[in-house]
């Protein structure tokens, strides 16, 4: 249904359809753009204007944002819609645009290729050590670089991913976790934070391997806490720095010096390199 060589903007939701798209259309080398589903009507529109996509792909109970376009097919929850806009001519290397987190001032979209993407998912399940076996759990959309760098690593190596759309504050959430026994879960420093009020010291998950946290500097103390509650019980524990310029995490604290590097940003990834 989708032409090759023309943008499909995507609104990230964590469901099988969102993951079909993307999948099929990294496959048929089609390029993306990812936008929040939070977004306001009035900063969507502004998007459409701005970067003409061909087509829309939103679900169903977004329609509103879909400007009177032409639905042309139905997915479950979502909906494709072809645009009236003049296609606009791609690098072929393109594979996706993906939001900044703004923290220069405003969100800017970075352009990243297949290179991009693959090589980072290959250098991080390497160093995770992520097989077939692995299962992880989403607590991140994937418009967001860290959300996407979780599902790319997973996928790179043929492990499962338990896709939700519930938050950590919700019960059906930890249900599923019991359900489905992630061995890796991710968050950012806020998720932490959360943990840490849900009493997470007393929470039993043993098919848990390990835990990985980025998207900014966590406070000390709470890291020191979770690091030393980690070790208790037997999971490891990676912090690491990135940036969505960079197709998300570039380097990681390794979980046995997680202490006595407490507050660094770590090593390079597999095959990357930093320098001042």
């Amino acid at each position: 249904k989708i032409s090759n060589n023309t943008l499909v903007l995507i609104i990230c939701i964590n469901t099988l359809e969102f993951l079909q798209v993307y999948v099929g259309c990294t496959k048929a080398k089609i390029p993306m753009m990812f936008v929040d589903s939070e977004i306001t009507e009035i900063a969507f529109k502004k998007l459409l204007l701005k970067y003409r996509p061909g087509y829309l792909y939103i679900p169903k109970n977004m329609n509103k944002l879909s400007n009177n376009f032409n639905r042309i097919y139905n997915n479950g929850i979502y909906a494709l819609y072809k645009t009236d806009f003049n296609k606009i001519k791609l690098n072929k290397n393109l594979s996706l645009l993906l939001s900044t987190s703004g923290s220069t001032g405003s969100a800017k979209y970075v352009k990243l290729s297949y290179k991009n993407i693959s090589s980072n998912a290959i250098a991080i399940s390497k160093y995770l050590k992520i097989s077939s076996k692995d299962r992880s759990i989403t607590t991140m959309k994937a418009n967001y670089t860290f959300g996407l760098s979780i599902i790319n690593s997973h996928l790179i190596k043929g492990a499962s991913i338990i896709l939700t759309q519930k938050t950590i504050l919700d019960k059906k959430f930890w249900d599923l976790f019991k359900k489905n026994k992630p061995t890796t879960f991710s968050g950012v420093s806020f998720i932490f934070e959360i943990l840490k009020k849900l009493n997470f010291e007393k929470m039993n998950f043993p098919s848990l391997k390990y835990i990985t946290h980025a998207g900014g500097k966590l406070d000390n103390n709470l890291h020191e806490e979770f690091i030393k509650i980690c070790k208790k019980k037997r999971i490891k524990f990676f912090s690491m720095y990135g940036q969505t310029e960079a197709t998300s995490r570039m380097s990681y604290v390794p979980w046995n010096k997680a202490l006595t590097k407490l507050g660094s940003i770590g090593i390079p990834i597999p095959g990357g390199k930093f320098f001042l």
